[in-house]
Formats: structure tokens, C-alpha cells, sequence
């Protein structure tokens, strides 16, 4: 379809300008309402207001001003029906081939502190969607623009074609009603908030954008890419910036996260090696530096190929151990220049930047599919204090162990379920992860641990079912041991801690991880 006549008005008015005068010198007449129309004007381009093509004056305060026969019988008249054709010619309605609009600010009216819920209402958009949703609907005859984006493409393709072809038009149509379906939840969303529904509503709307398509998702059978929240502006992995190696794989950006997780936890140099989603070393030290080298010492052969988190920049003498082994990824808040030139002679290890969000951020929710749902929960961003725990225990744990305990107790909130850490010197020592029962676990970690059990520390994500977890860890030299408690059996586990002269300390909080 030729285009003709078109339709604009835009809130944003990025590149619009430009556009119009492009559609100008093509020779297409141009309709606009208030605040775009007088852009138009100033710019020296000839507008027609559209009040002269309806007849009918802007009303209350501009809430009335393009809902009318003359503007929506110019856009969905289908231009080869012979009925429309008289419609269109009995009441005097001349056909309008492209819808050019977006909507009121309405996420930016409501992301200010001052802005009331008048302020909001003022801002939904009326007549925008309803023109954008009748051009879309129509888009075998009409075309609609909501992205300044696609402006150069439209005039490309009229200039050589003199119009805008179907498939073109069906995905500038796929994407109006994007844009209303985001728009629409951007208000449900305030406006059950204004009513008090909490963070889980009767119906819940995400709004996501893609990041980029993925070589394969968990196997290469699987297909797969990367979305990020639309509009999230925080600390996070959607928001990391890759500054070196290969692409990213699926398997890559689920590691990434978990390490970056364990790190975040942390206000002094930490790293994490993750493999499979669960930490094989984590480390915490005076440098970022002595940070890493006690998370690989705490498993070197499953750091081998794996994903490192650090929550420091990463300096030369890092950069040398990290050069030293083959890794997938690294991400940390910064590399300094001598670190990057040695890191980036590895041409596949992917580096990425990211800002580390500091503990007492703002809570944000976890999704978890199932078959034809989702479960959605609070993340678990709690972190504890000593002040938090109790001892149990006859015996009460020293200074260093209950600094050591709650290191461990940071990492295993961490770990896959049923999951136990060993720990001690501010570095994990064993780690059993994701086992069918909680003494199965225990013995995997300490297993791992080996000699450094002797006089280390044990966390637990959850309650002890029975008292074979303490003494499997008493056997290994486990001198303290931290657990949420909570078990129709605990007497029994503190009698067994007792008994070994461990010191034994509940949270009163569970980490499970599944």
C-alpha cells in the first residue's frame, strides 16, 4: 500500500523531527495533534491539526481529541471491501496509511518521588493505544511505528518501493502490541500496588526484552536466549557487560549468577569458583588476590574449567593466577589495565563487568517454572549476623569459630539441597551438595575435606532429621557446627554435640536451595 497520509504523535520525540521532514519531502501529508503537531511547526514542516480533520475541538484538557470517526475510520478501513470503500466516501473520510505514536510517560511519571496517583492517572494514554491497536489490527493496509527506531528502515523502503511491504508491516504491528501490552502492565502493576495487593497479585505481568539468542540452552539439542527484565536499571547479571572472550552459553550465564551471588554476600575480598551451580571454593582474604587462592585450594581439580566470581577489581597479581588455569568466565566490578592485557591473551575466556550490590538491597523476587505455571517467592537475600544465632551447646564456640561458622553459613545458602559446607580460615574446605539425605551430604564434604576436618567448621542448610549428621562430623574432628534448628528431634543433636564437646549454634532461619 502506498502511503499517502500519516498520523503522528509522539511522546517520545526522539528522531522525529527528521523523520517527518523525510516524509515531507516524499510527499506525504501529516497529521498531528497539540505538543507533536507544534514541534512539527516550529521545525518549519506543514502540519494538518487534527481537530481540522475531525472537526471537533481537543476537549478536557486533550483526554478527547483523536477518538473519532474520522480518525479511526481513516485507519481501519479495509481498502479493498467495497462497503468500506462507501462508508468511507458517504460520511467524507479520507484514509490514513500510517499510524506514527507512542504513549504518555506513564513508568516515568510514576518513578518520581513527588508523583501522586492524579499525577499517574493523568498520564494513561487513551487515545495512543487506541489508534495503535486499530493500525496494528489493520496492518494489511496500514502501517504503525511506536519504535523511533524503525524510522530510517520506513523511509528507506518508501523511498524505493513507495511503500512499506506486508511483512514488514506485520512485525511493526507485532510490535505495537508489545508495547501497549507492556504499557498496560506497567499501570496494572501500580495500580495494585495502590490497592495493597503486595508483591503477588491476582495476576502477575512480566515484561521482558532479549539480550541476545544463544548458540543451544542446557544441551544443544535445546534452544534457548537471554532476557533481561525491561527497565531494570540495578546491580546484576542482566546488567553485566562483557568485555572479552566468546559468547556466553546458557550453562555459562546460570554459573555466572550463583557465583555472583556468594560474592555479593560479602563486604571484604571474596571469590567464588562455581561448577554446575554449586561453589566448589570460595575464599575470603585481605586481597582480592588471597581471596581466590584459597577458593582454588579449596577443590583445584573442580575449579578446573569453572566460573569466577570476584567482588573486587582484578588487579596483575590476580590476573596471573587466574591466567594460570583454564576457566570459562571471570566477572568481577573491575580489571585494571595490566590485568586485562594479561587475561585477555586468552581469547575464549569470557570477561565480564559487573556493579556488586551491597547487602541490604531492595528485595526482588525468584521465579521457578513448573509445567504451565510459576512459582514465584521472595529471593532469599538474608544474610545474618553473630547477634542472630544462639548456642545450644554446652560448650560455647570461640571467636574464630563463630567467625568461621558464619562464613560457612554465607557459603551454604549457596549450595544445592541437602547441603552441607566444611569450613575454616575464611575458605571452604568440603562441600556436599544436593544429596537425598543430609548424612550423605556430610560425609561428601568431609570427605573432600579430609584432613583439614580436624578442628574445622560445619554448616547446614537445614535441621538435623537425626543425630548420625554430628556424630559422622565428630568422627572427622569437626569442632563446631551451625544449623537452623527446629527438628521434633534437636535434643538429640545437641546431646551428640555435647557429648563430642562441639560447639553448636542454631540460626533459627533455613537455607533451602532447590
Amino acid at each position: 500500500m502506498n502511503i499517502k497520509r500519516t498520523l503522528i504523535s509522539v511522546s517520545d520525540k526522539t528522531g522525529i523531527i527528521e523523520f517527518a521532514k523525510k516524509l515531507h519531502e516524499l510527499g506525504i501529508e501529516i497529521i498531528s495533534t497539540g505538543g507533536t503537531m507544534k514541534a512539527l511547526r516550529d521545525a518549519g514542516l506543514p502540519v494538518v491539526y487534527v481537530s481540522d480533520v475531525t472537526g471537533f475541538p481537543e476537549i478536557m484538557d486533550g483526554r478527547v481529541k483523536t477518538l473519532n470517526p474520522y480518525i479511526h475510520g481513516g485507519i481501519l478501513a479495509i481498502r479493498d471491501n467495497d462497503a468500506h470503500a462507501a462508508a468511507m466516501k458517504e460520511h467524507n473520510i479520507t484514509g490514513i496509511d500510517m499510524v506514527v505514536v507512542n504513549l504518555y510517560p506513564f513508568r516515568q511519571t510514576i518513578s518520581k518521588p513527588d508523583a501522586t496517583l492524579a499525577d499517574a492517572v493523568e498520564n494513561i494514554d487513551i487515545g495512543g493505544p487506541a489508534m495503535i491497536r486499530a493500525a496494528a489490527k489493520n496492518f494489511k493496509y496500514v502501517s504503525v511505528v511506536v519504535n523511533p527506531a524503525r524510522y530510517d528502515e520506513i523511509i528507506s523502503q518508501i523511498s524505493e518501493k513507495g511503500a512499506v511491504s506486508e511483512t514488514f508491516r506485520m512485525a511493526l504491528a507485532q510490535e505495537a502490541y508489545g508495547h501497549t501490552a507492556e504499557y498496560d502492565a506497567c499501570i496494572s502493576q501500580y495500580l495494585s500496588k495502590q490497592l495493597g495487593q503486595g508483591q503477588f497479585p491476582e495476576t502477575m505481568h512480566i515484561v521482558m526484552e532479549k539480550v541476545q539468542d544463544l548458540r543451544y540452552g542446557e544441551n544443544p539439542h535445546q534452544q534457548a536466549a537471554f532476557y533481561r527484565e525491561k527497565y531494570f536499571t540495578g546491580a546484576g547479571i542482566a546488567n553485566a557487560r562483557q568485555i572479552h572472550g566468546k559468547e556466553l552459553s546458557f550453562n555459562n550465564i546460570a554459573d555466572i549468577e550463583a557465583a555472583y551471588a556468594i560474592v555479593k554476600d560479602f563486604n571484604q575480598p571474596a571469590a567464588a569458583i562455581i561448577k554446575h551451580t554449586n561453589p566448589c571454593g570460595t575464599g575470603v582474604g585481605e586481597t582480592i588476590l588471597e581471596a581466590y587462592n584459597k577458593a582454588y585450594q579449596a577443590d583445584p581439580v573442580s575449579a578446573f574449567g569453572g566460573i569466577v566470581a570476584l567482588n573486587r577489581a582484578v588487579d596483575k597479581a590476580a590476573a596471573e593466577q587466574l591466567a594460570s588455569i583454564f576457566l570459562e568466565v571471570i566477572i568481577a566490578p573491575a580489571f585494571e589495565e595490566e590485568a586485562f592485557a594479561i587475561l585477555a591473551q586468552k581469547k575464549n575466556l569470557r570477561l565480564l563487568l559487573a556493579e556488586i550490590e551491597t547487602k541490604g538491597e531492595d528485595k526482588f523476587l525468584d521465579f521457578k517454572k513448573v509445567s504451565g505455571g510459576m512459582l514465584i517467592q521472595d529471593a532469599d537475600t538474608a544474610v545474618q549476623a553473630e547477634t542472630d544465632v544462639k548456642v545450644v551447646s554446652k560448650r560455647q564456640p570461640t571467636e574464630e569459630e563463630l567467625k568461621q561458622l558464619l562464613f560457612a553459613w554465607k557459603i551454604v545458602k549457596h549450595v544445592k539441597s541437602n547441603a552441607i559446607v566444611v569450613a575454616g580460615n575464611n575458605q571452604t574446605y568440603g562441600v556436599g551438595a544436593g544429596q537425598m539425605n543430609r548424612v550423605g551430604a556430610a560425609a561428601i564434604a568431609l570427605a573432600q575435606a579430609a584432613d583439614k576436618a580436624q578442628g574445622a567448621v560445619l554448616a547446614s542448610d537445614a535441621f538435623f532429621p537425626f543425630r548420625d549428621t554430628v556424630d559422622t562430623a565428630a568422627k572427622a574432628g569437626i569442632k563446631a557446627i551451625i544449623q537452623p534448628g527446629g527438628s521434633v528431634k534437636d535434643a538429640e543433636s545437641i546431646a551428640a554435640a555435647d557429648e563430642h564437646g562441639i560447639a553448636m549454634i542454631f540460626t533459627g532461619m533455613r537455607h533451602f536451595k532447590h
